[in-house]
């Protein structure tokens, strides 16, 4: 098991690397949209190729950190009951959901990436948009960012089962920084919350002495 969580650290530290990095294109992004913008507004003149670099560098950082964002625990969860299990049982569906359904979707898409990527290189297609870019980039980062989520499903599994055998810290036992916080019971019963009617009862509205009442009726 050692050597698999050495891999599993690896693959980590390159999905951390490679989703740090690629966050900037979103800067760069918004750089080029807001200039393009400025550009075609002042000069009235604007151009394919810079319309479709937006969307390649948006691409870019959405697939590119896609595995990173698997490795924080930050993908959207849509669920209605897991959040009312214990943590084991919420680790065996994290686990059945990595080997049935996450490692499967990534090798069908491989399958079909490879020939879809490497036949459009070999042709060298391109844009169909006047002025625009050489498409095959576009396509290699699909097949790029899948290849990123393959290895980190497979860390993820390798992690999953070491955390339920014991064999390291779960790395997510507070849930993902999207889950709602829980408040401690000693800290509501120190702040006087442990009975939700006490912080009632004890709300009290102070009435204005008769002084107060009757310069307010005056003015």
């Amino acid at each position: 098991m050692g050597g698999l969580l050495a891999l599993a650290r690896g693959i980590d530290r390159i999905n951390t690397g490679i989703g740090k990095a690629v966050s900037w294109l979103i800067l760069l992004a918004v750089l080029v949209s807001a200039g393009n913008a400025i550009v075609r507004k002042v000069f009235s003149t604007s151009s394919n190729m810079w319309l479709e670099l937006q969307w390649y560098l948006y691409g870019a950082a959405f697939l590119g950190a896609a595995a990173y964002t698997l490795l924080e625990n930050e993908h959207i969860r849509i669920d209605l009951i897991y959040g009312m299990w214990s943590r084991r049982r919420q680790h065996w569906i994290d686990l059945i959901g990595h080997v049935f359904f996450l490692l499967p979707f990534t090798l069908v898409m491989l399958y079909f990436l490879f020939p879809y990527a490497i036949k459009s290189f070999e042709r060298g297609e391109g844009s169909a948009s006047a002025g625009g870019l050489i498409l095959w980039p576009a396509k290699a980062l699909l097949l790029f960012g899948f290849i990123l989520l393959f290895f980190q499903a497979i860390s993820e599994i390798i992690k999953k089962i070491a955390v339920m055998r014991g064999l390291i810290d779960d790395p997510h036992k507070l849930g993902s920084a999207h889950a709602p916080l829980e408040i401690d019971p000693d800290l509501q019963a120190g702040a006087g919350f442990a009975n939700p009617d006490h912080a009632i009862t004890d709300l009290t509205i102070d009435e204005p002495d008769d002084h107060n009442r009757d310069r307010g009726s005056r003015a």
